[in-house]
Parts: C-alpha cells; structure tokens; sequence
C-alpha cells in the first residue's frame, strides 16, 4: 500500500461549504478534490493499492482527516464535484478519535498531522529533495502541502522526514502525486 497525505490549510473541516464553490467556501477544497482523483484514478480502473488521507486544517472543528482507500472506494466519479460530495458528506458526521467509516471506502475522524505521523513512516514531497528517479527504494507515504508552504509548526514535525524531489520546479500538489504514481508504476512493471 502507498499511502499520499495532503494537508489542507483553509479546507473547511466542518462539511459548511458549497459544492458549487469547493475553492472559496471549502478552503480550497478543489484542490484537495484533484489529489483524490490523481490518487486513486487510472484511465478505466481505480488504483487499490492506494491510501489517500486529506487533512483539513480550516473551521472551527478542526484537525481533520479523511481517508480514501482505493481497495474499498465506491461511487467516486473522476471530477472534483463528486471527491468533494463525499469530503462534504464525511465531515458532517460527528466523529472521534477513530476512523468511522462515512461512505465505502470514505472514513473520517478528529485529528490531523501529528496522529497521522504515528502510523506511517512519511517521505516529503519538496522541490528541493532527492530526486526520486535516482533513488533506489521508494517509500510508502508520501507528504504534501495544498497551495501553501507548511506551516512552521509542521516543518519542525518533518524536518527528520526524508525528502524527495519530482522535479527541479514548485508543481502543484496532484500533479505530484501523479508523477509519483508513475515512478510506480514504472518500476513495478519494469518498464525503462
């Protein structure tokens, strides 16, 4: 399993935001929306050894996070409008401190980054990193930031974390992820 976290600044934790409107009044929830789709999508298939966590970090009930499992999902269309129905639907159900399970393959609980890190053992995804082609071993989880820089308080959390680099550019964060999914699947068919 390889598992993408992406950690959502402004993204709205408490479900009150339009569908119609995922970049303003989600917090830039659209974005958050494209790293679920180029998580989880192939061309005619969903990809199921995937784990994609989004953590919100906006609202007055946050930290959030919410996971998609790729072995699990249903009813997920590839379109922003239908990743951020279920976001919406996931964050409007009370919850804890455990995953409770929201939709097929959707779960939701209280928490964000710091938990998060007890249960994966992250690589960040930085322009400034190694570059992944030249590395021998990929890792299993892979870190984010949305549209923003992380925070101070997040660097000091990774700064022992590997980092690694798609390129010599800043990129957007699904774009990432996309690329990561191809350095993947490159090696996993041993294709040159």
């Amino acid at each position: 399993m390889t598992a993408f976290a992406v950690i959502g600044h402004l993204a709205r934790s408490d479900g009150l935001f339009s569908l119609n409107d995922l970049p303003g009044s989600g917090g830039r929830m659209d974005i958050l929306c494209r790293c679920v789709n180029a998580s989880l999508f192939l061309s005619h298939d969903m990809r199921r050894d995937i784990v994609c966590y989004l953590i919100f970090c906006g609202g007055s009930v946050a930290p959030k996070t919410v996971k998609f499992s790729g072995n699990l999902i249903r009813s997920l269309s590839p379109d922003e409008r239908s990743a951020g129905a279920l976001i919406k639907k996931a964050l409007e159900i009370p919850v804890g401190s455990e995953f409770r399970d929201a939709a097929p393959g959707v779960a939701v609980r209280k928490g964000g980054l710091e938990q998060l890190m007890t249960e994966h053992a992250f690589a960040v995804l930085d322009e400034k990193g190694t570059d992944i082609r030249s590395t021998e071993i990929i890792p299993d989880a892979f870190l984010l930031s949305d549209h923003l820089n992380f925070t101070d308080d997040e660097e000091l959390m990774v700064k022992e974390y590997p980092r690694f680099s798609v390129g010599p550019v800043c990129i957007h964060a699904d774009h990432a992820i996309t690329i990561v999914n191809n350095e993947l699947d490159r090696r996993r068919s041993g294709w040159k």
